[in-house]
């Protein structure tokens, strides 16, 4: 008599799915003629999903707060290094000044930053947090430690502080900036989404 298995949810997603997605550190590669087998890795792959994944929904809760990812990254940066400059935040974001024109615009017009001349040099303006801008800023503040935690809570704290010197790593080799999302690069003109 046949005897009746159970298998979990679990054992039964890992037999659908295909070979590709599995969740494994290395794959097979296909050897060709006279070339020994090489294993892969899917870390690029993973470091793309995860991050598309990431900022789709921090965007999610930056909106809950009627902010585009843009302006809430443009706000942290006003209010981390009160003062700059719009060409100076230009350069380290990595865009042209002309980019920025219609974040900031939006910013001040709704009464969370402000332009002041700048004592050093009165042909620039430097941009500075209101107190509603604090107040917004301290609110993007508690949505991003909770998207951090929501992403990072399959990890023990050991596995998020090892992973987390370790995309660092990876980020500071490509010369990433800290704190700078590489997307600024890509802003389209007068736009602020």
């Amino acid at each position: 008599m046949p005897v009746a298995t159970t298998k979990t949810p679990a054992a039964q997603l890992d037999e659908a799915q295909p070979e590709e997605t599995q969740p494994e550190e290395t794959q097979p590669e296909q050897a060709g003629p006279g070339q020994a087998a090489r294993k892969r890795t899917n870390v690029a792959f993973l470091v793309a999903q995860l991050g598309a994944y990431a900022a789709e929904r921090f965007g999610e809760r930056a909106a809950a707060l009627d902010f585009t990812r843009p302006q809430a990254g443009l706000l942290r940066l006003i209010s981390r290094e009160p003062g700059l400059s719009q060409q100076a935040i230009a350069r380290r974001l990595g865009t042209p000044p002309s980019r920025l024109v219609a974040l900031v615009d939006d910013l001040e017009q709704r009464g969370l930053i402000e332009r002041r001349r700048n004592p050093g040099d009165r042909r620039n303006y430097a941009l500075h947090p209101t107190a509603a801008g604090e107040q917004a800023m301290a609110a993007l503040s508690q949505a991003s430690l909770e998207h951090e935690q929501a992403i990072s809570a399959p990890l023990t704290q050991a596995e998020r502080a090892q992973l987390s010197k370790l995309l660092g790593k990876l980020a500071a080799a490509h010369g990433l900036v800290p704190g700078i999302h590489p997307g600024y690069r890509n802003l389209p003109a007068n736009e602020s989404e």
